[in-house]
C-alpha cells in the first residue's frame, strides 16, 4: 500500500524545509501551522492548506508533526481539534519533535485505542540538515510500521535508524543532545583558554579539527562563532528543553548526569541574559564573559 497523501504540522526552522523536501520528492502534502506566513510559503510550493490538526488528519493517511516540546505535541495530537479526531484506523502518525519519551508512549497508547500506528522519530542535524535532506532520524515504534514509513523518512534524512519500541527514538535523541551540549561546552572552554593565552582561534581550529578533538559539532559551529554569527540553526532555548527532558528521563531511570547538570546551568545563565533565541553555540558566551575574551576570527 503506497502513501498517497501526507499531513505535516509544524513549519518552523526545521519543519518548513523538511516539508518542502517531501513535496520535491512527489508527495502530496496537507499542511497546518500557527504562522500563516509559513503555510502560504508551502502552499506556493505545491502543498494544500488545512485549518486544524484534525482536518490535516482527515485528509491524510500519514501525519507528521514537528513541534517545539511535549505540551505542544500533546495538544496538537490529543487536544481540541487534535489529530486523533481526524485519524482513521490503520493511519500512521509520526512525531518528529524532540519530546519526553514518556509523553510519546502516552500519546501512542491513546492513538492505539483508535487503531492508529504511531512512531516517534526525532531528528538531528539542524537547519542545514533539514534543508539538505541529510538529517539523522532515530525511530521508535513497531518494526513493521517503521519499514512502511521508511521511504518517506529517507526523503528527509540520510541516516534513518530503527532504535526500538515507541519512546526509544526520543531516548536516543536525548543521548544525542547530551553529547552535543557537552561537546559545545568543551570546545567553548578550550577555545576560551587558547584565546586568553593569545592564540588566534582560527589557527586553533585549523590545528585540531583533523585530530581526536575534531567533531561534526566543532566543524558546524566554530566557523560561525569565529564570524560572530549566532543566527539559530538550533535555538539554545530548545536545546535547554531537551536537556531538561534528559534530566527527567535520567531521574526516571536512576542515572546521574553530573556533566549535563553543569552545562544546563550554563545554558540557563546565557538564556537569562537574552540569548535564548540564538543558536545553541551561544554556550560559548558563558566562557567569553567569564574569561573576558571573544572567540572571533582575527585573520584579515
Amino acid at each position: 500500500m503506497s502513501i498517497e497523501r501526507v499531513g505535516f504540522i509544524g513549519l518552523g526552522i526545521m519543519g518548513r524545509p523538511m516539508a518542502k523536501n517531501l513535496i520535491k520528492a512527489g508527495y502530496r502534502l496537507v499542511v497546518h501551522n500557527r504562522s500563516r506566513k509559513a503555510v502560504r510559503e508551502l502552499v506556493s510550493a505545491g502543498a494544500e492548506e488545512a485549518y486544524s490538526p484534525a482536518e490535516v488528519a482527515e485528509r491524510s493517511s500519514v501525519v507528521i508533526t514537528m513541534l517545539p516540546d511535549s505540551p505542544d505535541v500533546e495538544d496538537v495530537a490529543l487536544g481540541e481539534n487534535g489529530i486523533i479526531y481526524g485519524m482513521k484506523s490503520g493511519n500512521y502518525y509520526i512525531d518528529m519533535s524532540s519530546i519526553s519519551p514518556s509523553v510519546a508512549r502516552h500519546i501512542s497508547e491513546v492513538m492505539k485505542s483508535k487503531g492508529v500506528h504511531m512512531l516517534d522519530a526525532p531528528v538531528s542535524g539542524g537547519e542545514k540538515g533539514a534543508i539538505d535532506g541529510t538529517l539523522a532520524i532515530m525511530v521508535g515504534g513497531r518494526k513493521e510500521d517503521f519499514e512502511y514509513v521508511k521511504p518517506l523518512l529517507e526523503v528527509m534524512g540520510s541516516k534513518v535508524t530503527y532504535v526500538g519500541s515507541i519512546g526509544s527514538g526520543n531516548t536516543v535523541k536525548l543521548v544525542n543532545q547530551i553529547i552535543v551540549a557537552l561537546n559545545i561546552a568543551a570546545f567553548s572552554e578550550a577555545f576560551a583558554l587558547g584565546v586568553r593565552a593569545g592564540i588566534d582561534p582560527s589557527i586553533i581550529y585549523d590545528a585540531i579539527r583533523e585530530g581526536m578533538a575534531g567533531s561534526k559539532a566543532l566543524d558546524l559551529r566554530i566557523p560561525h562563532i569565529l564570524e560572530g554569527n549566532f543566527r539559530p540553526g538550533f535555538k539554545l532555548s530548545l536545546h535547554l528543553k531537551d536537556i531538561n527532558n534528559a534530566m527527567t528521563a535520567a531521574g526516571e531511570n536512576g542515572v546521574p548526569l553530573f556533566l549535563t547538570s553543569v552545562v544546563r546551568e550554563m545554558m540557563k545563565k546565557i538564556i537569562s541574559e537574552g540569548d535564548g533565541e540564538s543558536d545553541h553555540s551561544s554556550i560559548i558566551k558563558f566562557y567569553e564573559k567569564l574569561v573576558g575574551v571573544e572567540v572571533r576570527n582575527r585573520r584579515a
